[in-house]
């Protein structure tokens, strides 16, 4: 863009809305002397571009700015930056040669651009209460059987559990060893037992 297509799109740009080659001229002419087919030349040249629109209002055209004066900034900084054969050392350049405002405005960019920092990740480990508990382990061969609470062989050597038979009863009048047998007469006395009463 040449000085005076920035001249004129200056003006479209600060008055933000869409404007005549007749209200240009006349601002332009408070600087400089400028003739009016120059002007229309000039709007004509950055329609084709690109840099403006236009629309036909009776016999003239209004103009308007297709894109903000930041964007036709950032795009002359972009074609600057592409002729440099190392981008990177014409970056660290660039910043150096910018004021503590400059270079804080551009950290804003670069985060705006980025976004905010992502939060830290939680500590990896599982949860209180969340703990798995540990798989169950296995019975020794010929140990009772889990949840039966007995200490019984289980198995083959298990002995066989039958009905119980009920004991055969007794003879009438026989008596258990050391006992004796009701209504029977006491035994008689020894010499022992006779010699103590006298």
């Amino acid at each position: 863009m040449g000085e005076l297509e920035d001249a004129v799109m200056t003006r479209v740009w600060k008055w933000n809305r869409p404007v005549t080659v007749r209200e240009v001229l006349e601002d332009l002419k408070l600087e400089r002397s400028i003739a009016y087919t120059t002007v229309m030349t000039v709007m004509d040249n950055l329609h084709q571009k690109g840099w403006v629109r236009r629309e036909s209002e009776g016999r003239a055209y209004r103009y308007e700015a297709v894109s903000t004066r930041d964007a036709y900034a950032a795009s002359l900084m972009n074609e600057d930056w592409g002729r440099s054969d190392n981008r990177a050392a014409a970056l660290v350049a660039f910043f150096r040669m910018m004021s503590a405002d400059q270079q804080e405005a551009l950290r804003d960019a670069v985060r705006m651009v980025q976004g905010p920092d992502p939060a830290p990740e939680p500590a990896t480990g599982p949860r209180a209460g969340t703990e798995t508990p540990p798989p169950a382990t296995p019975a020794p061969s010929g140990a009772p059987a889990a949840g039966t609470g007995s200490g019984e062989p289980v198995g083959p050597e298990a002995p066989a559990h039958g009905p119980t038979e009920p004991a055969p009863p007794e003879a009438p009048g026989s008596a258990s060893p050391g006992t004796s047998a009701p209504g029977a007469a006491p035994p008689a006395p020894g010499p022992a037992e006779e010699d103590g009463e006298r």
